[in-house]
Parts: C-alpha cells; sequence; structure tokens
C-alpha cells in the first residue's frame, strides 16, 4: 500500500466527490470506505451507487452512511442498467450537491485510494481537466495476479479503441480519474449514451474532442479481493460497438 501525498492548503480541503458504483460488493465496500475517509483530504465524500445489489451492498451502504452521515451518500437504483448509467446518475448527484471535483473508481479495491492526493495534486498544478491513474505509462503497474486474459483483453481494446478514435490516451479504458466539475459539466452528462465500460471510452473521447487537458499518472492496479467481475458478453459487444458511434454521434463537436 502507498504512503498517501500530503498536499498543502487550500488544495487538501477541495470539494472532492468519489463516485463508486456497486452491485454485489458487500465484502469490499466497508474496506474501500474506510480507506478512503482515512486519506489526508478532510473535504472528501463518497457517493455510493449501488444498483439493488441482491447481496445487500445497499444496507451496508446505508449503515456506512449512518456511521458518517457527513461524508457519505447512498443513492439506490432500481436496478442493474450498467456502470455508465450508475456513473451517470451519482456523477450528477454530485454535481448538483456542490463538489468541486469528482473522482471515479471501482469498488473492488482494484484501484489504490490512497493515490487520489497525488492525483488531485496533479490535475491543480497542471490545471488538466482530468487526471487518469493509468496502468500503461511509464511506472505503472499489473498486479501479477491478473489473469492473462484479462491483460490481453485490456491490451487489445486498448489498440483497437486507439486505432478507430486516434485518441492520444495509453489507458483509454481506465476507471480510475478525478475530473474538474467544470470539465463534467462542459462535457455534457447529457450526451453520454454508453451502459457498460464503454462509459469509460465515451467520457475520454468528449474531452478530448472538447480540447481538455488529460494528464495520465501510474498507478498499480491490483486483482479484486472479493467477488466476481461484471465484464459480460453484452458488455464486450457494446465496447467493440462503441468507437463507430462515437465517430458518427460526436462528428460535429469540436472545441
Amino acid at each position: 500500500m502507498i504512503e498517501p501525498v500530503q498536499l498543502p492548503s487550500p488544495w487538501r480541503d477541495a470539494r472532492l466527490t468519489v463516485v463508486v458504483p456497486t452491485y454485489n460488493e458487500a465484502g469490499n465496500l466497508p474496506v474501500l470506505v474506510e480507506r478512503l475517509l482515512a486519506l489526508p483530504l478532510p473535504g472528501l465524500k463518497v457517493l455510493v451507487a449501488d444498483d439493488n445489489s441482491p447481496d445487500g451492498t445497499g444496507e451496508v451502504a446505508d449503515k456506512l452512511a449512518i456511521e458518517h452521515p457527513d461524508r457519505l451518500l447512498v443513492v439506490h437504483r432500481p436496478g442493474k442498467e450498467g456502470l455508465g448509467r450508475a456513473y451517470v446518475d451519482g456523477i450528477g448527484r454530485a454535481l448538483a450537491d456542490g463538489a468541486e471535483y469528482v473522482a471515479q473508481m471501482d469498488a473492488d479495491l482494484s484501484h489504490p485510494p490512497e493515490a487520489l492526493p497525488g492525483m488531485l495534486g496533479a490535475l491543480l498544478s497542471t490545471q488538466s481537466g482530468v487526471v487518469i491513474g493509468s496502468r500503461y505509462v511509464p511506472g505503472g503497474e499489473l498486479d501479477e495476479n491478473w489473469p492473462l486474459y484479462r491483460r490481453a483483453l485490456s491490451g487489445w481494446a486498448n489498440l483497437y479503441v486507439h486505432t478507430l478514435l486516434r485518441v492520444r490516451i495509453r489507458d483509454l479504458t481506465a476507471g480510475f480519474k478525478i475530473w474538474r466539475a467544470d470539465a463534467l459539466r462542459d462535457i455534457g452528462l447529457q450526451r453520454v449514451q454508453s451502459n457498460g465500460y464503454s462509459f469509460q471510452v465515451e467520457m475520454h473521447y468528449l474531452a478530448t474532442k472538447l480540447g481538455h487537458t488529460i494528464l495520465e499518472v501510474p498507478i498499480r492496479f491490483e486483482e479484486r479481493r472479493e467477488g466476481a467481475s461484471k465484464m459480460t458478453t453484452a458488455t464486450k459487444i457494446e465496447s467493440a460497438l462503441m468507437p463507430f458511434k462515437l465517430r458518427t454521434r460526436h462528428r460535429n463537436l469540436d472545441t
């Protein structure tokens, strides 16, 4: 586990909301919340967007919200509609609640919460629109326990999207990042139509088309500790078709 960066004031007091979509993450969520709220970021809040998890993740989140009433909010969604829809809902709620910066991260502990202060510092010191915690820039790592087929799928997906969209980001499918609220408002969540993991690609593509600076910083990506991956055949098909849809849907969008 890395040691979190100690940011100077007023940076450490920034209103940062971490949006965490959940579906069957009852075992991982308490650990993640504990690590997030232990960070030296007193302005940090957590927003859990739960898709009516059958394993009781929503109830676990409600108990955590009672323990941390000023720092944790739970959004209960009616059912599993996909990662993209959960993020659109959660990010929209965070912006409405006054967040200056919005982070995205998975609930499965694959993204190191301790990297967030450094990512926030990079965002503030460079005036970037978004900072990505990247597996594929120098210094980035993949857990040695990550299955070979997942490595191959991730590498192929990035190459495929690069070839079709020409977006200059090494980790196009990354799900760990911090956005400026102004950049998110400029992108416009109403434009985003992806349901599954292709949400990440669509957001990066929109940010690029609108001229926002995108910075990648290295992280170590860990294999999940509990539960199972939510990747399905349907999400793989959506991800494969999405670059073609994006080129058509946003062809007239520019800076």
